[in-house]
């Protein structure tokens, strides 16, 4: 059984990529890296992660989106948002789209490694 909840990680911006991928390795396997939302779903099913970690403005195909995917192709997927552009409106939207959470992009990195893994406590149990 896996000691570490496995993470893949999904946004556009290299230093928000670099930063939450060397946080999140403390407590977290970060099994891969996606840059572009037309990747997210496919490498989520290869991948296999516990927790995908998707940016809400992805390229291509935004994070709301690929979260729709997410669930529908494994409807226990943990999926959690994270946005630079927080409002009501992204929350609600993140929720109907099956989303575990929504972090602003500037909260403190601990909410998120708690959120992931209260998402992983879940999938264990």
């Amino acid at each position: 059984m896996a000691t570490r909840p496995r993470v893949l990680l999904a946004d556009d911006h290299p230093g928000v990529v670099k930063a939450l991928s060397r946080f999140l390795s403390l407590d977290c396997d970060v099994v891969g890296v996606v840059t572009d939302g037309s990747e997210v779903a496919d490498a989520a099913a290869r991948l296999q992660p516990v927790v995908t970690v998707v940016d809400v403005h992805l390229p291509n195909v935004n994070g709301l989106e690929v979260c729709g995917q997410i669930m529908q192709a494994n409807p226990r997927a943990k999926v959690i948002l994270i946005t630079a552009l927080f409002d009501d409106e992204i929350r609600t939207e993140a929720l109907a789209a099956g989303a575990s959470g929504l972090f602003p992009k500037l909260s403190e990195g601990n909410e998120l490694i708690e959120a992931i893994r209260g998402a992983w406590a879940e999938c264990s149990s």
